[in-house]
């Protein structure tokens, strides 16, 4: 049995961040993630030496707002600051000008009506809010099962309106996941450590672990509301009614990516770099190629899209993403292919899905999620931010502002400023 302070479930970006803070306010805590890594949905692995790869987030979104930029300027990481630009592959050609504006414009439009719509207080699912009758609305509903994880038709106009947008998107060339697995590198935490229980009908509240009981005056509780929502943490007594309908109107949806790797450059340096290829009689598919030089492509699935086919399994993940670029390029493209990486971030046993979008209707439920119980049970992650959710950074100043509250409720002075807390900590 371990006694302390604060126990934060849970080592992704919202609980490595929560970490920081407490060390910094000088906060005795008990760091727990069921997982053998940490990092949560930030994680990067090596496709081939020295090549790294991002299975989870990869943008630093927003990035003038976004503290990870600074995090990473501090640990020598490199960033694209010219984002990414995907030109239109259509049917195996190059889509002229005028259909890239054509697209463009459709874009634009149906994006100011979400806006029109959010700034209204009008929270309706984006699928009723836009053109449905047009040559562009499959692509732009692709797109949205990217942004938000989730299909138009799931996902809330009003939450779509709230996250904070600059623009800046910045891909990381050492990989996001690498990035938080940094930042969190010095955080005594205890990995394969699974909550399944968290009582707190007493004063001091504890938690069962496979390694045994934590109690703590706190507790800050980070994990996905797919683990939430799962019911794969037994709460004593039951969360409340209204956090629980918190939780169910904040689904994850789901986000994966196919990553083929080459033997050699097959593209040359004059392709561009990045593509949405689209295939008569195919769902719309999204390409990254040779990001950073890398010879690799990535191409992207969402919503139940990425649901049907995880669930079909890597080889159909493969395929699926070989024939797309045979029809796009021809079929010399895929013959040096040497290996891939598949995600599956809906059977993810420590998390279950990609990130939160609110149902449409459901847009004030992340204020509610981020809401705690009695001063003494805290919540954070992407979910759980306002106007940052699905996003590492979202996550990571839900998880300093959970640390300052429970801290401040324990009469603990607090000696860091903002600025530096909510940069490297």
């Amino acid at each position: 049995m371990t006694d302390t302070d604060v126990a934060i479930v849970g080592a992704g970006a919202a609980g490595l961040a929560a970490a920081r803070t407490l060390t910094d306010l000088g906060v005795p805590f008990v760091l727990l993630e069921a997982s053998h890594r940490i990092g949560g949905r930030a994680y990067t692995e090596e496709v081939s030496p020295g090549v790294p790869f991002d299975l989870g987030c990869h943008w630093l979104h927003s990035a003038s707002l976004n503290p990870f930029v600074a995090i990473a300027d501090s640990f020598g990481f490199h960033y694209n600051t010219q984002g990414i630009s995907l030109r239109i592959r259509l049917d195996g050609a190059w889509a002229g000008e005028t259909v890239q504006e054509e697209r463009d414009a459709f874009f634009e439009r149906n994006l100011d009506l979400i806006a029109q719509a959010g700034e209204r207080g009008r929270d309706v699912a984006i699928a009723e809010a836009t053109e449905r009758d047009s040559r562009w609305t499959a692509p732009f509903d692709y797109f949205i099962s990217l942004m938000a994880s989730a299909d138009a038709d799931r996902v809330s106009t009003l939450d779509y309106h709230n996250y904070n947008d600059t623009g800046e998107n910045w891909p990381l060339k050492e990989g996001y996941g690498a990035l938080v697995a940094r930042f969190g590198a010095d955080v005594p935490v205890t990995l394969n450590a699974a909550v399944a229980r968290i009582d707190w009908s007493a004063e001091t509240l504890s938690l069962t672990a496979p390694q045994g009981e934590v109690r703590a005056k706190k507790v800050i509780v980070t994990v996905s509301t797919g683990v939430l929502g799962g019911g794969h943490i037994r709460f004593d007594p039951p969360l409340p009614g209204a956090k629980q309908e918190a939780i169910a109107a904040l689904p994850l949806g789901n986000h994966n990516r196919i990553c083929l790797v080459y033997d050699h450059d097959v593209f040359g340096a004059d392709h561009p770099h990045g593509a949405t290829l689209l295939n008569q009689g195919s769902e719309p598919m999204g390409f990254s190629i040779r990001p950073f030089g890398y010879d690799y492509v990535v191409g992207f699935t969402g919503g139940r899209f990425a649901d049907w086919l995880e669930r079909a399994g890597v080889e159909a993940s493969v395929d699926l993403a070989k024939e797309n670029l045979k029809r796009a390029f021809g079929a010399d493209i895929v013959k040096h292919v040497a290996r891939h990486s598949v995600t599956a971030w809906r059977g993810d046993p420590w998390v279950r899905g990609a990130y939160s979008a609110a149902l449409p209707g459901q847009a004030h439920q992340r204020a509610r999620l981020a809401e705690p119980l009695d001063e003494r049970l805290y919540f954070a992650g992407e979910a759980a931010s306002p106007d940052f959710f699905s996003t590492a950074h979202g996550a990571h100043l839900t998880g300093i502002r959970a640390a300052r509250a429970a801290a401040s409720s324990l009469g603990r002075e607090q000696n860091v400023e903002t600025d530096a807390a909510d940069s490297a900590g």
